[in-house]
């Protein structure tokens, strides 16, 4: 029965499936290039029609997982490095969640998680994702199920209750990788204790897929992480070119890539595509808005439901974000992925990720970010799923208003349920803002 699965797994997600996508990659290429731009917007990226195949090819791969290779799900910020040597498939159900929100499939699934007992009080990630579990609707096809589950709770506390509850629906092994909050900087013992937690995880990760850790192989996925990280990082830099060459909501669709398929060729490869394409537009002066007049920065997760209706807003107003701290924190770390002690680097590295920092630290890099990238103002989202990172950003506004001169607006909303948006009132609100950020109003 394995052996049938694998070859099933071979044929469809690695010889049928990837030649079918070659082919409507190249349909959609074509169709691109006779699009003209809808304004107020510049020329579509290329790049978003090979995001959209490479997406397509991860979750094809999913689909006949499960018995063909061993699996996992896993955190957004979690050491996958240690579980691609090993063969894994690694499913990120946060990831999976941002599709069902941008796909307006959300609701539903909170709502069957919500009739399974769990409050609408809970991280709508975590809602979702338990929802399709529970109804087994899902817009990606299908979700294989996980031989492991691996959490890390750099980025809140929440995902501990999240994995404890998969571990009991799906009665599978769970590692939870707990990581001290840096108040004041990393200290050499806070290292040790999360290097001895992600050793662990190997030599469990080992027993699930039984075959062992070879240290070579995973020196080899920790420099494909760096580069990849290191090209994004190159990527956002571009937003300091003026006009920015993309239009900034994009980069949280770009930056799919940079989550699930971290130490992989594939990332490289794409973020390398990425790179060239908007050199060129910056140099040739192509901007992700036919005109840019404002310049903004965005913190927090997306509010994945209302994208278009946010750029589209947005771009009235010839407002481009040009950097996010959320899309920042994916390439901030690339220089901590040290080759030599790979272990010790991995637990360096997920330190230090955004929200496992203090508000101190999180103040003094949105001031830096904003004189780099010249913002005219922020756009605070104060997201109800997404506690850790809301907490404080009335101080940070101020703070950043007070003593920098930047201007910020906190807008209200969830990243996933369309339920807690209140679109109306974030709209109303955002526009005052930027009729206030234009040339002419008195606050520029």
């Amino acid at each position: 029965m394995r052996v049938l699965r694998r070859a099933r797994h071979l044929f469809e997600a690695h010889l049928a499936g990837p030649a079918a996508l070659a082919v409507q990659s190249r349909r959609r290429l074509a169709k691109l290039a006779r699009r003209r731009p809808a304004a107020p917007f510049g020329p579509p990226l290329r790049a978003s029609v090979a995001l959209r195949g490479l997406m397509e090819q991860y979750y094809l791969e999913g689909r006949t997982a499960d018995g063909a290779r061993p699996v996992a799900w896993i955190t957004s910020g979690a050491p996958v490095e240690v579980l691609r040597p090993l063969g894994y498939y690694v499913v990120y159900p946060e990831n999976h969640a941002a599709i069902c929100g941008a796909r307006h499939a959300a609701q539903a699934a909170c709502e069957a998680a919500e009739r399974a007992g769990y409050s609408r009080s809970l991280c709508s990630y975590f809602r979702t994702d338990l929802g399709t579990l529970f109804s087994g609707r899902t817009p990606v096809g299908r979700v294989p199920k996980p031989d492991l589950l691996v959490c890390c709770t750099n980025i809140c506390q929440t995902v501990a209750g999240w994995y404890r509850v998969l571990a009991r629906e799906l009665g599978v092994p769970l590692v939870v990788i707990d990581t001290p909050f840096l108040q004041g900087g990393e200290q050499p013992h806070h290292r040790t204790y999360v290097r001895r937690q992600i050793e662990t995880l190997a030599g469990a990760a080992e027993r699930a897929a039984g075959r062992p850790l070879r240290l070579a192989a995973l020196e080899e996925t920790l420099g494909r992480s760096q580069e990849a990280a290191a090209l994004w990082g190159e990527c956002l830099e571009l937003g300091r070119r003026r006009p920015a060459p993309w239009f900034g909501l994009e980069s949280f669709l770009l930056m799919g890539p940079m989550v699930i398929l971290r130490g992989t060729p594939q990332a490289i490869r794409f973020y390398r595509g990425l790179l060239r394409e908007l050199r060129e537009r910056a140099e040739r002066g192509i901007g992700g808005l036919a005109e840019e007049r404002l310049r903004l920065l965005w913190d927090n997760l997306p509010v994945w439901s209302e994208l278009r209706r946010l750029s589209e807003l947005l771009g009235r107003f010839g407002a481009n974000l040009v950097a996010a701290t959320y899309t920042h924190a994916w390439s901030d770390c690339a220089d901590l992925m040290q080759p030599g002690d790979p272990f010790d680097a991995l637990a360096r590295t997920y330190l230090s990720v955004l929200l496992n920092r203090d508000l101190a630290t999180r103040a003094r890099d949105l001031a830096a970010m904003a004189r780099r990238f010249r913002a005219d103002g922020v756009l605070f989202h104060a997201d109800r799923s997404c506690k850790p990172y809301s907490l404080g950003q009335h101080g940070l506004r101020e703070k950043l208003a007070r003593q920098h001169g930047v201007p910020g607006v906190v807008l209200e909303a969830d990243h996933s349920d369309p339920r807690d948006v209140a679109w109306e009132a974030a709209s109303n609100r955002l526009e005052a803002f930027l009729e206030g950020l234009a040339p002419g109003s008195g606050r520029r």
